[in-house]
């Protein structure tokens, strides 16, 4: 049997009533069995059309001898059930059900994703979670529901922008300055990357130390920037990416020895409450930075290895952005930042 964490909410109709017959129905199922749950919490909408009722949140532990996908179907037969219908993107709804945990299960597939995505930050979620789960492990950051609470409640108002060279880093770094009134951390100096000579591996290893004593620098809780604690922080790097720049350009030894610096100066900057992993799409990136990069290769190499690192425990919440353009992706950003927030719990 699979220890299991679901999510349950509703905004539509009789809420409360919504979620305790799909409770019912799951504990009705042979092959599942409802073990404890949460209160229902009321929390104030996010994303999605503006106007929306609050809604009830809760979480449930279930056990189950289902596997995930089968399991998964259940709970969107539970929701056809209750009356959803998917037509609005974060709309509405008479019952929403997520499969949020499988055991410490990773899964990717083209309709699941396990732990759910969006977990990490929301504490509508959390809050419910740490209810009936507190010392469950969310198995890509490593860390327990407690602990991601906690990360919440801690970490600095600081997103990092991860991603390939030139893949509209430095431009969604922009976009949500501007809509939030943040700051942007800007990594003026990763254009020595672009295109760096690929002669020495001593030459390759300056390189990447360089940048990275500059990064730590801007990351210091001393640096300039850090002076209003209050004010959002956006950078258009991730300090954790060095590690995947230096093991896809680096030699055994000299990663070995970017690995020590960089392990060192991790213990003194600013971690980010958020690290948004930005794919790269066509368009994106100024155009002469993209031929340049393009002409050094490595760039899928660096996009696989960051995708590895992002979803190996110890690198705090990550979200997988894409969408058509980057205003898209910025409103995603903005729903996940707004989901981390205390005022969201009612």
């Amino acid at each position: 049997m699979a220890s299991c964490l679901i999510g349950l909410g509703s905004n539509l109709g009789d809420r409360q009533r919504n979620l305790d017959e799909a409770v019912q129905r799951l504990a009705g199922h042979p092959q599942v069995t409802v073990l404890r749950r949460s209160r229902w919490w009321p929390t104030a909408p996010v994303g999605g059309p503006a106007g929306q009722r609050p809604f009830l949140n809760g979480v449930l532990v279930a056990e189950t001898s289902l596997a995930p996908e089968a399991f998964w179907q259940l709970l969107r037969r539970a929701e056809a059930a209750a009356g959803r219908r998917r037509s609005v993107a974060w709309g509405p709804r008479q019952l929403d059900l997520d499969l949020l945990l499988y055991d410490r299960l990773v899964l990717e597939t083209p309709h699941l994703q396990v732990p759910h995505p969006s977990m990490a930050w929301r504490r509508f979620v959390l809050h419910p979670a740490l209810e009936v789960a507190p010392d469950w492990v969310h198995p890509t950051t490593g860390w327990t529901i407690s602990q991601l609470v906690r990360h919440l409640d801690t970490a600095a108002p600081y997103v990092a922008i991860a991603g390939p060279a030139c893949c509209g880093k430095t431009q969604l770094a922009g976009i949500l300055a501007r809509r939030t009134e943040g700051l942007p951390i800007r990594d003026s100096a990763s254009g020595a990357r672009i295109g760096s000579p690929a002669g020495s591996s001593g030459s390759l290893l300056a390189v990447e130390l360089e940048l990275l004593a500059w990064r730590a620098e801007l990351l210091h809780p001393l640096a300039a920037c850090w002076a209003d604690p209050g004010r959002l922080k956006i950078s258009d790097f991730w300090f954790d990416q060095g590690l995947a720049y230096a093991g896809v350009r680096l030699g055994v030894e000299d990663f070995r020895r970017f690995r020590q610096r960089w392990e060192t100066d991790r213990r003194r900057v600013v971690q980010p409450k958020l690290t948004v992993m930005l794919d790269p799409a066509p368009g994106r990136g100024r155009r002469g930075d993209r031929e340049r990069a393009g002409a050094a290769g490595g760039v899928d190499f660096v996009g696989a290895a960051l995708r590895r690192l992002v979803t190996s425990p110890g690198h705090g919440p990550v979200l997988r952005a894409d969408g058509p353009t980057l205003a898209a992706v910025a409103d995603r950003v903005l729903a996940a930042l707004e989901a981390s927030r205390p005022h969201t719990l009612l």
